[in-house]
């Protein structure tokens, strides 16, 4: 059967660059397709209609036709603008740190993945709606994680299989999770990490979002979280996200 030439999606709007005098070329994760790319042709001229609904972080239903190379928006309509988040720079900040993760993990190849779709759909409305964005952040790494195929070996050790005991341990991104103190000491790029942070994370990992937002972690334990899950995703990455370093200047 011959595909159709035209078709509907509900997306989200990843980013968007220049593409020609008058054009952008805008990168989508789908909720049919997983990530795609489209022009929206005109989509720079001050009357354009279309411009208004493609801008980062905004979910979308558009009806897409086959181009020769690329796809071609040809109707868009916003679903939800998560006007919030494009009116607060920390939130922006975050928003930026969502679609870049996921942008840098996929790669463009017309499969449906609700999953994921339906995460990131969720994290957009958890940075609109929640002051403190920390949560909403982390759960986001550890499900999509998941959902990639990278989850942590947290409950037991990742390199001998026994099981992990209420104690300090070590995390390896290498090995892939947590490591026993016999198994991480010593070993090269093993990092320590405390028995607060690793329950958190066990809990997080194994919870619902309602059930994850019971939890009360202190700022140390926060931060300890933090840095283990981004050394974890930029070892898996092979390099670092730019939207950190985003964060951290405007949080100064």
């Amino acid at each position: 059967m011959a595909e159709q030439r035209s078709f509907r999606v509900e997306a989200v709007v990843l980013r968007h660059a220049d593409w020609g005098e008058a054009d952008r070329l805008i990168t989508l994760y789908t909720r049919e397709r997983g990530k795609v790319r489209a022009i929206a042709k005109g989509a720079r001229k001050i009357r354009s209609r279309k411009a208004g609904h493609l801008e980062p972080f905004t979910r979308v239903t558009l009806q897409l036709a086959r181009g020769h190379d690329l796809l071609i928006v040809t109707q868009a309509d916003t679903l939800d603008a998560y006007l919030a988040i494009h009116e607060n720079l920390i939130k922006t900040g975050h928003a930026a740190y969502v679609v870049e993760l996921l942008d840098r993990f996929t790669y463009e190849d017309d499969t449906e993945n609700y999953g994921i779709f339906r995460l990131l759909s969720e994290v957009l409305s958890r940075l609109e709606q929640e002051a403190d964005p920390w949560l909403a952040i982390r759960y986001y790494e550890l499900r999509l994680l998941d959902l990639l195929g990278y989850r942590p070996h947290l409950f037991e050790c990742a390199n001998c299989g026994r099981e992990i005991i209420a104690e300090d341990q070590y995390f390896s991104a290498a090995q892939g999770g947590v490591l026993c103190p016999t198994c991480g000491a010593g070993l090269p790029g093993a990092s320590n990490v405390s028995e607060n942070a690793l329950k958190y994370l066990r809990h997080f990992q194994r919870s619902d979002y309602a059930a994850a937002q019971r939890a009360r972690p202190t700022l140390e334990v926060q931060s300890e979280v933090e840095a283990l899950l981004q050394s974890y995703v930029t070892y898996l990455l092979e390099r670092a996200l730019n939207s950190p370093d985003f964060i951290r200047q405007i949080k100064k």
